[in-house]
């Protein structure tokens, strides 16, 4: 058998079996140290994390808070506090900045999110939002969090 032919065939299988990796990993990410919250007392819809609110935020933090109510807070909640059994709040550590960077947002919008942290099931695109609208929803989600500690 060629040289060629014997790498072309590695690759070949070692690509299949990442993409079955992929496709067969659990949801959620094994020994994994942020760790959600135990929501099992929580009614459904619950809010699911207690959220301080910034005292000000700057234009583009408030216009974040409008795109956000307007395209998110009916999964993520009010406050980005989530809500119970449907959708996880994003003032929490796991979409802390050095864990979920910006453009983790803007992929979660445009491409939609396997679920990985959280048992909610997968997040779908979210149709309508530019990338600037997704930039003012990251300013406010970032506010929140910095206001509540995760930075």
């Amino acid at each position: 058998m060629p040289t060629k032919l014997i790498a072309v065939t590695i690759a070949i299988v070692v690509a299949a079996a990442g993409l079955l990796w992929w496709a067969t990993a659990p949801s959620q990410m094994a020994g994994h140290s942020m760790t959600p919250p135990d929501t099992t007392e929580l009614a459904l819809g619950a809010p699911i994390v207690d959220v301080s609110l910034p005292t000000e935020l700057d234009q583009k933090e408030e216009m974040g808070k409008r795109a956000f109510e307007a395209a998110c807070a009916q999964c993520h909640g009010q406050n980005a506090a989530g809500q119970n059994g449907v959708a996880p709040p994003l003032v929490h550590k796991i979409y802390e900045p050095s864990h979920h960077g910006d453009e983790a947002f803007y992929r979660a919008v445009s491409n939609g999110v396997r679920s990985h942290h959280w048992d909610f099931g997968n997040m779908p695109p979210i149709e309508g939002l530019t990338r600037a609208d997704v930039g003012t929803i990251v300013a406010y989600v970032r506010a929140m969090q910095s206001e509540n500690g995760i930075q």
